[in-house]
């Protein structure tokens, strides 16, 4: 995975622009659900916020507050420093802050990205650096699956596969124990308060629960 995003990093940003080989790609309604996500982020309550997983800072810098990027990608946040004040290199799975080190974590497009054992790791860890969190993913459509390894091929030929996850709005807040805040043909926005995310997500990773 890490290797996929440092290779993607100089081209990461296509995916929002529809460029690159994403520009013949069909994606009816994309730049109104993109635009329509942007404006419900910029309308969150400003916040002392960590961006897990930033990547290239390009939804990062639509969060409102004071916004820390963080991503294991040092090409990655190459990039991101031309958008955000402060980037950190970690991972999201052991954070590399102390308790209560911010009012609100961010997570765009990462969190469909877990399987269940990590998906419990990250919202423990969440949970224990920020009594918020908002969670930013795929929409589910009619043609894609919930899940699977997704193939992807970068600008240079290489292959490689990735798992992958698309939610329903519904589906999201219920995983996480937020609201939507945003519900659209393509992306989805939950926001969570307090313990809810921590312990939806231990629910989600226990098969007998």
């Amino acid at each position: 995975m890490q290797r996929y995003y440092d290779r993607r990093a100089p081209e990461y940003d296509d995916w929002y622009r529809g460029t690159g080989r994403f520009a013949s790609r069909d994606r009816p309604g994309w730049d109104d659900d993109l635009a329509a996500l942007i404006r419900a982020l910029a309308a969150l309550p400003p916040a002392r916020t960590l961006d897990v997983a930033c990547g290239t800072g390009f939804r990062t810098r639509h969060l409102p507050g004071d916004v820390t990027g963080l991503d294991r990608s040092a090409p990655m946040l190459e990039i991101a420093r031309e958008r955000i004040a402060r980037v950190v290199r970690g991972g999201a799975l052991a954070l590399p802050f102390p308790d209560d080190a911010f009012e609100r974590v961010a997570a765009g497009h990462f969190y469909g990205h877990l399987q269940a054992p990590e998906r419990a790791r990250f919202l423990a860890e969440a949970a224990r650096v920020a009594a918020e969190l908002l969670v930013v993913d795929s929409a589910r459509r009619a043609d894609v699956p919930a899940e699977r390894w997704d193939p992807r091929v970068l600008s240079d030929e290489s292959r490689h596969r990735v798992y992958k996850r698309w939610f329903t709005g519904a589906q999201l807040a219920a995983e996480v124990g937020g609201e939507l805040v945003h519900a659209g043909r393509w992306f989805v926005a939950v926001l969570a308060r307090g313990a809810s995310a921590a312990e939806s997500g231990s629910a989600s990773a226990d098969p007998h629960r």
